[in-house]
């Protein structure tokens, strides 16, 4: 082993807005903020954890073109895609109506692709 995973980084123009977004949806908690816009969340300090780096210029990934690449995707395990799916759309997330009988595609409010998983 090299090294130990401290964080998955998403880029964002607003790491309030998104950061929000994952506390709700994951049950997280903000466990780093400083005043160049970075914040990262989790389950405690010394944990595995989210974090989000403000970015000048932003632009979204798009799915499911390569254009501007999605470069990276979550996988979020549910009971339930429907009741999951309601929840996730009413804390800002889109919709991309694209999956299967197991997963759902969805956007971050920033435009990062996710997926509700059910198996």
């Amino acid at each position: 082993m090299i090294g130990k995973w401290h964080a998955t980084v998403f880029d964002c123009s607003n790491t309030d807005q998104l950061a929000s977004f994952y506390e709700d949806l994951l049950g997280m908690i903000r466990v780093q903020h400083d005043d160049n816009g970075w914040i990262t969340i989790g389950d405690a300090p010394d944990r595995p954890a989210l974090a989000f780096q403000q970015v000048e210029g932003y632009m979204p990934p798009r799915w499911p073109g390569q254009e501007i690449p999605q470069q990276v995707h979550l996988d979020i395990r549910v009971e339930d895609l429907d009741v999951a799916e309601q929840k996730v759309l009413a804390l800002g997330a889109t919709s991309l109506e694209s999956g299967t009988g197991t997963y759902r595609v969805y956007l971050d409010p920033a435009g990062h692709p996710f997926c509700l998983v059910c198996w």
